[in-house]
């Protein structure tokens, strides 16, 4: 039996300033070496979900554990030694176009503090594994949507990370960078990396034999490969 990674029980979570809750009695298990889909539609607790594993927000009940920590016990002096085990890539890709390509992807390493020749090693063994080890130079402005999402991975993934978060990753791609980054992800999954991504492209994941699971209004009502997504109820996904 596999060991989960990532285990949310009974957990809700609702925002300060008043509303109802985003997450209602959440029970959610990502198991170690897992490739999971999130889907829903938006508001309906996907990108919570990701933000509470990475701990930018603290769930309001509940429990959530991850990769053996429990995060209501965390303390803050823990946070920055947490999250160096979780790789985060963004719809808006989030890089500093004053940088180049290289030194975006570098920026995790710089600030763990490895060795000068250490960086260069990883973060061009990054780059060559998303195809842009020939761009290490460019500014991240002069790339396409792809290649910067393909940054943003790279940058992501040259901490050998073990689990990896994606917020709709393919939201600001063309159909063909979008089939080609949900490809990188499966190669990063195939290697052993836990893989979670939160994406409304229901086109894309009903090739992929992943396990999906559906979010309405805070809560899971599927948890299915996508192979058996024909049968479920129209609506369901």
């Amino acid at each position: 039996m596999s060991q989960a990674i990532v285990q949310f029980s009974q957990v809700y979570h609702r925002y300060d300033g008043g509303g109802g809750d985003v997450l209602s009695g959440v029970d959610f298990q990502l198991d170690a070496g897992e490739m999971v889909f999130l889907t829903g539609a938006s508001g309906a607790g996907k990108s919570t979900m990701l933000r509470l594993i990475a701990l930018l927000s603290r769930a309001s009940r509940g429990q959530i554990v991850v990769a053996g920590s429990n995060l209501a016990q965390l303390p803050r002096s823990q946070i920055a030694p947490y999250r160096q085990q979780i790789g985060m890539i963004f719809q808006n890709f989030n890089l500093l176009n004053d940088r180049s390509v290289f030194d975006n992807v570098a920026l995790p390493l710089v600030i763990r503090g490895h060795s000068h020749q250490d960086i260069g090693r990883r973060v061009r063994a990054a780059l060559d594994t998303v195809g842009l080890l020939n761009r290490e130079r460019a500014r991240p402005e002069t790339l396409s949507g792809g290649e910067q999402q393909r940054v943003g991975i790279a940058r992501a993934v040259v901490t050998k990370p073990l689990l990896l978060l994606a917020d709709e990753p393919t939201g600001n791609l063309d159909p063909v960078m979008a089939q080609e980054v949900m490809r990188l992800f499966e190669r990063f999954n195939d290697v052993g990396v836990s893989v979670l991504v939160a994406t409304h492209a229901i086109d894309l994941i009903e090739r992929m034999d992943r396990r999906i699971v559906h979010l309405e209004d805070g809560r899971i009502v599927s948890g299915v490969k996508m192979a058996a997504a024909s049968k479920l109820p129209l609506g369901v996904l």
